[in-house]
């Protein structure tokens, strides 16, 4: 695969051209490779370390494909199956808080999502290597997001699109590889005719640390970067979040 060098800040990657509005999708698996600039030191030796390591980090990403599936199952894999086993199928219609088919594993379900083109994913590669992604879609898409009854209450006017779920592997968190996912989620949407975009992130201010797996939707402060409002708390510590892009 070609990797052209991009040299960006967050919020500046371009990838393909090809429209999300329905049927099969096949984005250009070649890669976008990215430079991310950290937006400043912080005061304690530990941020000032990782905010030195985000600036020479650089993450090229890569839509889930055919191609790119091996990628992906080689980190779902490294991963135990990701959150007990669930292949990220959790908010597509089949999953498990859907109508699951008991005969197929949520693998398969999901790699016959990547072939059918019901599936939208950034994967985000370092050195390489699969190291993490953001899922996106149409509402039809990616129905069944958490905590339905609540969201439900107080629904307003139904987002154009959503943004599911958020996977850094472990050893690479805190480095620039989410923001990296959700860019390039933001931009395919972009290109595909935008639109009003839901997120569905955790709260984490006024609360005890979380382990980085329970974040699966995201921080709150993730989304805040990229122009993300509350609308309203669907849970304890889970907001619905909107932009438009």
């Amino acid at each position: 695969m070609s990797f052209p060098l991009v040299r960006a800040t967050i919020g500046a990657v371009r990838r393909g051209s090809q429209s999300c509005s329905g049927g099969r999708r096949d984005f250009p698996a070649e890669h976008r490779r990215v430079r991310w600039e950290s937006a400043g030191v912080g005061r304690r030796s530990a941020l000032a370390a990782r905010a030195e390591h985000d600036r020479r980090m650089e993450y090229s990403t890569a839509m889930l494909t055919e191609e790119t599936w091996p990628d992906f199952a080689a980190l779902v894999t490294r991963s135990n199956g990701v959150w007990g086993g669930c292949w990220c199928i959790g908010f597509h219609p089949d999953g498990p808080r859907g109508t699951p088919d008991p005969t197929v594993s949520h693998q398969e379900a999901k790699h016959r999502h990547v072939r059918d083109g019901t599936n939208h994913q950034v994967l985000v590669y370092a050195d390489g290597t699969a190291v993490g992604w953001c899922q996106f879609g149409r509402p039809a898409e990616l129905p069944t997001i958490l905590n339905p009854g609540a969201y439900a209450r107080d629904a307003s006017t139904p987002p154009d699109w959503r943004i599911g779920c958020v996977f850094v592997e472990s050893r690479h968190r805190g480095h620039g590889v989410a923001r990296a996912a959700v860019t390039t989620a933001l931009d395919e949407i972009r290109r595909a005719g935008g639109g009003t975009v839901e997120a569905y992130p955790e709260q984490t201010v006024e609360r005890k640390p979380q382990r980085g797996a329970y974040l699966h939707t995201g921080p709150e402060e993730l989304f805040t970067q990229f122009g993300f409002v509350r609308d309203r708390r669907i849970a304890k510590w889970r907001w619905v979040m909107r932009t438009t892009v």
